[in-house]
């Protein structure tokens, strides 16, 4: 029986998740059930999803199949990253050294800080007047 093999992995960034499905192919993005060019409209997002491909030289060698929820393009974008980036070391793990070095395996801890009790935002203040 010919089985076909398929990598599982998860990315996160802000509040986006993306769930990525890695599979012997010709190059092909889906995300969301829509080509990527339509999904992702901005050309830095579109690039940044490619980077651990290029990076690689796996462009066309691998299909890609992402269901991302939550956040923004940008934020989804990065999760689809590192969710593209984790499953590349699961179907080659000599990736990993170079997927590390270029910051492409490190999950962006950075996220929107909570509103203060008695301000106006996370740091603004409300204005104060003297008299």
């Amino acid at each position: 029986m010919n089985e076909i093999v398929k990598y599982m992995t998860v990315g996160r960034r802000k509040n986006a998740v993306a769930r990525v499905q890695l599979l012997p192919g010709k190059g092909d993005i889906v995300v969301n059930r829509r080509p990527y060019e339509k999904y992702f409209i901005r050309e830095t997002d579109r690039i940044m999803i490619k980077q651990p491909l290029h990076l690689t030289d796996t462009l066309a060698k691998y299909d890609i199949i992402a269901n991302i929820r939550g956040g923004g393009l940008t934020g989804q974008a990065g999760a689809l990253r590192l969710g593209i980036s984790r499953a590349l070391i699961l179907a080659t793990p000599d990736y990993k050294e170079v997927l590390r070095k270029n910051g492409f395996l490190t999950r962006d801890p950075r996220a929107k800080e909570r509103k203060k009790y008695g301000q106006k935002g996370a740091r603004k203040r409300f204005q104060w007047t003297k008299r």
